[in-house]
C-alpha cells in the first residue's frame, strides 16, 4: 500500500526565532534612504501651511550648511514614487537649499494610518492657525472612524474598536482638548475663505465663528461684505442673532448689515471709579449689581433734591 505522502513543513528562519516580533515588525514596517525630493509627492489636502517666510529662509540656511537632521517620513506609492508624511517645511528648504535628495524613513501604511501621523506630526508645531487646526483635526477625526469601521485593521488603536465608544471621545483624550472644542474647530471648515481668513487674524474669535459656520454660503458672504461696510466683526452675541433669523427663514444682507449696526456690550462707554471710594456706602457681600443699583437710585434723589432747589419740581414761584 502506497504511503500518503507528507506536506512540507516551512520551518522558521534563525533570524525569525532570535528576534522580537517588534523587531520583525519593525523591520518589515520602514527603512531609511536618500530620495530625491522630485520623487516625493505632497500629502493630498495637507491642511497645514508651507510659507516661505524669514523662518524658511533661515531653515533652508541650515539645511544648506549642516543637511536635514530629522529625516522625512515618506510611503510608498508604487513606481518609485513616494507620499511625504511629515517634513513638508523640511523639503521646501531641501529644495530652496538647492539639495536633490532627502534622507527618509519609508513606511509602509495605509491612507488613514498617514493621516493620523501626518497629523500629529505637524500638532508639535509651537504656531498653528485656527484653520489649520480645524482642518487637521477633521481629517483625522475621520480617519479615525473609517479606521472604529473596519475589523480588519491592524494599525488602529483597540479602543479605536470598542463598542461604544465615539471617535471624538477617543481624539479629545489624545489631543488633550476637550470634545467641546473639537468640536467648535471643526466647525471653523464649514466657513468660507474670507470669513476663515479673519478667524486666522484674529478679527474674528472662535464662538461667534462657530455660530456663523451654520449660515449658508451666500448668507457668509453677506457677513463678509456687513463686515468690510462696518469696519467690524460680528460678537458673539450678534453671530448668535443671524443663526437665529436664518433657521427662522428671516435672514437677509438687510438683516445682517442692520445686526452688524447694534452696539456690542464692549462698545459702551465704561464708568469705573475705584471700589475703595465707595465701600463704606456698601456692605462687603453687595453684589456688583446691588451697588450699581444703589448709586443710580442715589443719584436719582440727589437730582430730585437739586429740582426742587431750584424750583423746577412744581414747587417754584408762579
Amino acid at each position: 500500500m502506497a504511503r500518503k505522502k507528507m506536506a512540507a513543513i516551512e520551518l522558521p528562519s534563525v533570524d525569525s526565532l532570535f528576534s522580537s516580533q517588534e523587531e520583525r515588525e519593525a523591520s518589515r514596517a520602514e527603512r531609511v534612504a536618500n530620495i530625491p525630493l522630485d520623487a516625493i509627492e505632497p500629502f493630498p489636502g495637507h491642511p497645514f501651511r508651507v510659507v516661505d517666510d524669514e523662518e524658511m529662509e533661515q531653515l533652508a540656511d541650515s539645511v544648506a550648511a549642516c543637511g536635514i537632521l530629522v529625516p522625512l517620513t515618506v510611503r510608498p506609492l508604487g513606481a518609485n514614487r513616494y507620499g511625504l508624511v511629515s517634513g513638508h517645511r523640511r523639503k521646501r528648504a531641501a529644495e530652496l537649499a538647492g539639495l536633490a535628495e532627502a534622507p527618509c524613513v519609508v513606511r509602509d501604511m495605509g491612507d488613514d494610518e498617514a493621516v493620523i501621523a501626518m497629523v500629529d506630526s505637524n500638532l508639535q508645531r509651537e504656531a498653528i492657525l485656527p484653520s489649520e487646526r480645524a482642518f487637521a483635526y477633521s481629517m483625522r477625526l475621520e480617519a479615525m472612524k473609517r479606521q472604529g469601521q473596519r475589523t480588519d485593521l491592524t494599525c488602529a488603536p483597540p479602543e479605536h474598536k470598542l463598542v461604544g465608544r465615539r471617535s471624538r471621545d477617543i481624539l479629545a483624550e489624545e489631543l488633550g482638548q476637550s470634545k467641546e472644542q473639537i468640536r467648535r474647530y471643526i466647525r471653523l471648515t464649514f466657513l468660507i475663505p474670507d470669513l476663515l481668513s479673519l478667524v486666522d487674524e484674529g478679527a474674528i474669535k472662535l464662538r461667534p465663528a462657530v455660530e456663523l459656520s451654520y449660515l449658508a454660503g451666500d448668507q457668509q458672504r453677506w457677513v463678509a461684505e456687513a463686515i468690510g461696510v462696518q469696519a467690524c466683526t460680528p460678537s458673539h452675541a450678534q453671530a448668535i442673532k443671524m443663526r437665529r433669523f436664518s433657521e427662522e427663514g428671516r435672514l437677509s444682507a438687510a438683516v445682517v448689515l442692520s445686526i452688524m449696526e447694534e452696539e456690542k456690550p464692549n462698545q459702551v462707554e465704561q464708568f469705573k471709579m475705584p471700589k475703595a471710594r465707595i465701600a463704606r456706602f456698601f456692605s462687603p457681600s453687595a453684589t456688583k449689581d446691588e451697588i450699581e443699583g444703589r448709586i443710580v437710585r442715589a443719584l436719582e434723589l440727589l437730582e430730585r433734591a437739586e429740582r426742587r432747589r431750584d424750583g423746577l419740581d412744581g414747587g417754584g414761584a408762579s
